[in-house]
């Protein structure tokens, strides 16, 4: 697997993601190196400021100082080969340069989570939760129509218990069905489904809840 070298500007500290003021580029690179770091890759930092003699013990990073001054930092090698100069590249730029490949993009956006949201309070008769997740859906600009989609997908869901406890309830109940058939489907229950419900013990009184 691949080592990448960093050498960073002079910084408050190893990764310049400390004090009052932070640099949003910094801390995507930091987050960027600590996946590279999940894929095997081995990361190494080096600060100007804190470790001056990494720089001055290295050949190539010392050449570009000379040409360019700091402006050649941040100086990225690459199993030992200079590979980026200068600027702090992308996840995807880090990916390639280091031979890894990058994750699949996830589908699983604001968007749909609130789409999810949308279907759970209806499957869970929770009208807050539905206004909740109705108003985050439409700020983040999810359609009309795909939340009635949503709906409808959990309403479906939702339907099927129902329809197949409400056939139970015919079989048992219709005046057709004779009794032997009734007795044994009774047989086939477990002992306890026989004196209690929903697998509750006795001491529920063969109530549910």
């Amino acid at each position: 697997m691949s080592s990448i070298q960093v050498f960073d500007p002079a910084m408050c500290c190893s990764t310049g993601i400390c004090g009052p003021t932070v640099e949003p580029h910094l801390v995507r690179f930091a987050a960027d190196l600590d996946w590279l770091k999940t894929q095997g890759v081995a990361v190494e930092l080096f600060n100007l400021s804190q470790q001056p003699m990494a720089f001055a013990g290295d050949a190539d990073v010392k050449a570009a100082l000379h040409e360019k001054g700091e402006s050649a930092l941040p100086l990225i090698k690459v199993d030992g080969k200079v590979q980026s100069v200068g600027i702090y590249p992308s996840r995807d730029q880090l990916a390639t340069l280091a031979g890894v490949g990058m994750p699949a993009p996830s589908i699983y956006t604001e968007a749909v989570q609130e789409l999810v949201s949308i279907g759970a309070a209806i499957a869970s008769n929770c009208q807050p939760c539905f206004k909740f997740h109705y108003d985050k859906a439409r700020k983040l600009g999810v359609s009309r129509e795909d939340m009635q989609r949503a709906v409808k997908t959990a309403q479906g869901v939702k339907d099927t218990p129902a329809k197949a406890v409400l056939s139970l309830a015919d079989r048992y109940l219709s005046e057709q069905a004779p009794k032997v058939f009734e007795d044994s489907e009774i047989k086939l229950l477990p002992t306890a489904a026989k004196t209690t419900c929903c697998g509750g013990s006795s001491e529920t009184n063969g109530s549910c809840g």
